[in-house]
């Protein structure tokens, strides 16, 4: 999970990528980055940290011209370190620089490909940088000086054809454009749109509309699978289809957990979605559990809120706010370590007492992916006097590694795999859970846009859409994702940072 923006503008573009990515700050705390074009030089400023950290008015006075692109980044196996923050760039041809959401699953033949047949070096373990370079080596074989939209659209063309996975990215050619696009599944997202200044009109590309939204906008529309759009410097938008087939498969995990609730994502106000996905959950309780007990409904902050809101308000149960959180600590879901995340949780949520002593209580999460987090907060509830802690998650049970952006830990690292629902209560100390039917998952989304009659399920159901996943593929990312793996990454990082220094 990533976020990426890009500007073409009538003016310094600097300020309005600096603060798109403070509201795609969501999407990744890890990295941050910009780079910019004026007059055919660019300007590049990345580094580790939050964007209000990695960008200080020194570096902002120095992005300066009117075109640039933009990256917020958490790593999706291994290292952490400052060496693949994005945009990445490549000198040839033309110069370009990419940002990227996503993930290749057929990296390592494509990185081999690159060495022995493109003849090109790629400098870390990024399979962004994979893709800057397939990219850029298609855009090459075009062998002209000036390259148009025709040349822009057949290399994206021949990055359907080798690239293999899901992956929504942003790429701007030095002194030319801006171009981005989307995998024939549409899995990750990313909508364009405009707005009109005096000087004219401008144009933007983004992971989520809200970032359109802020700057002031008008959403266009998203990406189709498979498509380019290209926004030349002068302000000249092309876009076109560039895959030979497609299949609308978004990543449904957008709208359970990684998008903003104000984002729109291929036509569906997230924020509507899970209040569906709090009102199938109530009919869940009900039919199981029609006698449930539940005195106050309390969601764990700050995803599940619009969800829980939902829930109590079918079930005819009051809703509480029982948490309050620290916002100056970052999303544990990100936080690469286990250690990093038992310690996060007691900084981050504080329990108010007065909403938990002496009643029965239902918790609610977007979803449980390790179950350390909610295991620790069930634990908080009963210290605060909760007299039953009932827990209940707007998605199904995750059973299954995400191979395409997102990072979700080994397949041993998952609580509910190979485990029944009430192995898991048992393990994260409720005293009964429901989990959301995937089926009402699906229609809690789709109902915004009955155009979409696929997701991209597969941590839920283990089916990956791409087609190519097996297990000896998902038995590699399990060895890079595990938490000892990463340890000593991010150690490995350290030491190399030192040397260099």
């Amino acid at each position: 999970m990533c976020g990426i923006v890009g500007i073409v503008g009538k003016s310094n573009v600097n300020q309005a990528l600096y603060d798109a990515l403070t509201v795609l700050q969501h999407r990744g705390q890890d990295a941050a980055g910009i780079v910019t074009c004026d007059r055919g030089r660019l300007y590049l400023r990345k580094d580790n940290g939050l964007v209000r950290d990695v960008f200080h008015q020194r570096h902002m006075q120095r992005l300066i011209g009117n075109m640039g692109i933009g990256h917020v980044r958490y790593p999706t196996a291994g290292s952490s370190s400052s060496a693949e923050a994005q945009p990445f760039y490549v000198n040839s041809p033309y110069g370009i620089t990419l940002a990227h959401n996503g993930n290749l699953t057929n990296v390592e033949q494509l990185s081999r490909e690159i060495y022995e047949s493109d003849l090109r070096h790629v400098n870390t373990t990024s399979d962004s940088e994979v893709l800057l370079n397939v990219f850029a080596h298609e855009l090459a074989r075009g062998g002209k000086l000036q390259p148009s939209e025709e040349d822009i659209f057949n290399a994206v063309r021949a990055v359907h054809d080798r690239c293999r996975g899901g992956y929504a990215a942003i790429a701007m050619v030095t002194g030319y454009g801006i171009v981005g696009f989307r995998d024939p599944y549409a899995i990750r997202p990313i909508v364009f749109g405009k707005r009109q200044t005096e000087e004219g009109i401008e144009y933007m590309i983004a992971s989520e509309s809200v970032a359109l939204d802020v700057l002031g906008f008008e959403l266009i529309r998203d990406l189709e699978p498979g498509e380019a759009v290209y926004i030349t410097e002068r302000g000249e938008l092309f876009t076109r289809q560039c895959a030979e087939q497609q299949m609308y498969s978004p990543c449904i995990f957008e709208h359970v957990y990684l998008a903003r609730p104000d984002s729109m994502i291929d036509g569906v106000l997230v924020y509507k979605a899970r209040l569906r996905m709090g009102e199938k959950l109530a009919e869940k309780i009900l039919r199981e559990r029609p006698d449930h007990g539940i005195d106050v409904v309390i969601p764990i902050p700050d995803t599940s809120r619009t969800s829980a809101v939902e829930l109590a308000n079918h079930l005819g149960v009051k809703f509480r706010e029982g948490f309050v959180k620290n916002r100056y600590i970052g999303r544990t879901f990100i936080m690469p370590g286990q250690a990093a995340r038992k310690k996060s949780v007691r900084q981050k949520l504080n329990a108010i007492e007065l909403e938990f002593r002496g009643k029965n209580v239902m918790l609610v999460d977007d979803s449980i992916v390790r179950g350390t987090t909610c295991k620790q907060i069930i634990q908080m509830a009963r210290e605060a006097g909760a007299k039953n802690v009932y827990f209940c998650s707007a998605a199904p049970a995750v059973r299954y590694p995400n191979v395409y952006g997102i990072d979700m830990p080994s397949v041993h690292e998952l609580i509910a795999h190979d485990r029944t629902t009430e192995e898991v209560a048992e393990l994260i100390g409720a005293d009964w859970l429901i989990y959301q039917d995937l089926d009402d998952l699906v229609h809690a989304v789709s109902e915004g846009n009955p155009q979409l009659s696929r997701f991209d399920c597969s941590v839920f159901n283990g089916e990956y859409v791409t087609g190519d996943v097996n297990e000896a593929y998902l038995g590699k990312i399990e060895q890079a994702r595990n938490d000892a793996a990463k340890v000593r990454s991010e150690i490995s990082s350290e030491i190399i940072d030192l040397h260099n220094n």
